[in-house]
């Protein structure tokens, strides 16, 4: 497979990163932690064909990116008032949010009754979310490597094995986001501690 590299900024882009995606294929784009690779969230084939590229074992769930919070309930239920607190915090940001996910989700995003979601701090992310929908999104390495945070870095992990990488320069974060859990009880759970630290989490 030919991995094409594109602009992140240019809406010709986005035009055929929507095109590979609506036709079951993956995107490559930076967001603000380090870059990603997606499909279209209620796509199970093409999520499928996420955990293919980056050899990634089935048993892990893969996080939803939106676009911004109105996004929230097309892919979550009943989510907690602790969960839009801490969005209204820290999204747009490094920060996801497991919560109840919607019985019409597919399985391979996760198998559980629950979803991480996150609206990441990055533009050219954004622009695509808001073109395509919500996008399950997990870092574009093969699994165990490194997140990359550049497009060089993309390539030397993914290259061949995705249509498109879109480039948007370095990264800022390069630490994966903390993940949050808020929907198990009323005190959140931290799961993996990331930008955003435990103790701001607390404090919110």
């Amino acid at each position: 497979m030919h991995t094409q590299i594109l602009p992140a900024d240019d809406p010709q882009s986005i035009q055929r990163a929507l095109e590979i995606l609506r036709a079951g294929g993956l995107v490559a784009f930076p967001t603000d932690t380090v870059y990603g690779l997606g499909s279209l969230a209620f796509d199970q084939a093409a999520i499928e064909s996420i955990y293919v590229a980056k050899d990634r074992p089935l048993e892990k769930a893969i996080p939803i990116l939106i676009a911004d919070v109105d996004q929230l309930d097309l892919v979550a239920r009943d989510f907690p008032e602790l969960a839009l607190h801490l969005a209204a915090r820290f999204w747009p940001g490094p920060l996801t949010l497991v919560v109840p996910k919607r019985a019409d989700l597919p399985a391979a995003v996760s198998a559980t009754s629950t979803v991480g979601v996150r609206v990441p701090d990055n533009e050219a992310a954004r622009t695509l979310l808001r073109a395509a929908g919500p996008m399950a999104v997990t870092s574009a390495n093969l699994s165990g490597r490194a997140s990359p945070r550049t497009v060089s870095e993309v390539m030397a992990q993914l290259g061949g094995r995705v249509p498109l990488v879109l480039d948007g320069g370095e990264t800022r974060g390069g630490v994966p986001s903390t993940v949050v859990d808020v929907a198990s009880g009323a005190e959140p759970v931290i799961l993996r501690e990331g930008p955003i630290s435990f103790e701001q989490i607390k404090s919110t």
